[in-house]
């Protein structure tokens, strides 16, 4: 569950070091996003050579969550950390890195985000 303030690791190398959601697409009332969900984030700090730099804001598609995920076949997935890659618009999701680091899950090619899918070291 990423609510407002909730602080991402990056796992693409659009050059974010940092960043932190500000707001939850989908419902002007949403709480909560997870799994492969779209929010808006803030950089709070980015590598000076990297795409993307300080205090923009971009968009963020969810590839890793903390709290469990439970799939349609009753199984749950939880990872070690909150993270998420940085996109390019709402409409087509091509990450603006050219490299996705750790592990994403399999849930997002439902999604619609098969680019980062194919990008991925490991997907489960």
């Amino acid at each position: 569950m990423i609510q407002r303030r909730t602080s991402l690791v990056p796992a693409d190398n659009s050059g974010v070091e940092e960043m932190t959601v500000t707001h939850i697409y989908g419902s002007s009332k949403r709480k909560f996003a997870s799994l492969g969900d779209v929010v808006q984030c803030i950089v709070k700090k980015a590598h000076p050579q990297g795409i993307v730099k300080d205090d923009e804001l971009v968009h963020v598609v969810i590839v890793r969550v903390h709290k469990e995920f439970r799939r349609n076949d009753g199984s749950y997935i939880r990872f070690d950390d909150n993270a998420g890659v940085v996109i390019d618009n709402l409409i087509d999701k091509n990450p603006r890195g050219t490299r996705v680091f750790g592990p994403i899950a399999r849930e997002l090619k439902d999604r619609g985000c098969s680019k980062i899918v194919s990008m991925a070291e490991e997907v489960y």
